[in-house]
């Protein structure tokens, strides 16, 4: 039943982020580029998903436990160290560079949009990259 239900949310968050347009890397884009054919469109879906994130998480934590789950994984560290700089840095460079982030760039996969078989395995090669490092170094 949980796979089932994961599936259908993976769906209805795909198929958001192809009609939102996240999924169209020349849209992306638009939207980084302040100073060429700015697109500030993205901004509004962007806003919309914190608004949306907020609010439920305020509905869940409620909860003791979630509803197909034993308990909560909530992060525990506070501290502000170089994986939690030098990580957002790098999706930031690669979003900018190839107009696509991981939940986009899949969900453009189905679509089979240009650029996005060629992202797709870079991408995996570079969490692959950091993982073997993050282990080498623990």
């Amino acid at each position: 039943m949980s796979i089932l239900v994961n599936l259908g949310l993976g769906l209805l968050f795909g198929f958001g982020l192809i009609v939102s347009g996240m999924s169209n890397p020349a849209k992306v884009l638009n939207f980084l580029d302040l100073f060429g054919t700015f697109d500030p469109s993205l901004a509004f879906v962007m806003g919309g998903a914190v608004v949306v994130a907020f609010i439920g998480f305020r509905l869940v934590l409620t909860r003791e436990k979630p509803l197909m789950a034993p308990r909560f994984q909530l992060p525990t560290r506070s501290d502000i160290d170089a994986r939690l700089i030098v990580g957002p840095a790098l999706f930031g460079i690669g979003w900018g560079l190839g107009g696509f982030c991981p939940g986009p760039a899949f969900a453009a996969l189905g679509l089979a949009a240009p650029g996005t078989l060629a992202f797709i395995p870079a991408m995996l090669a570079g969490m692959w990259a950091a993982r073997a490092l993050a282990e080498r170094r623990a």
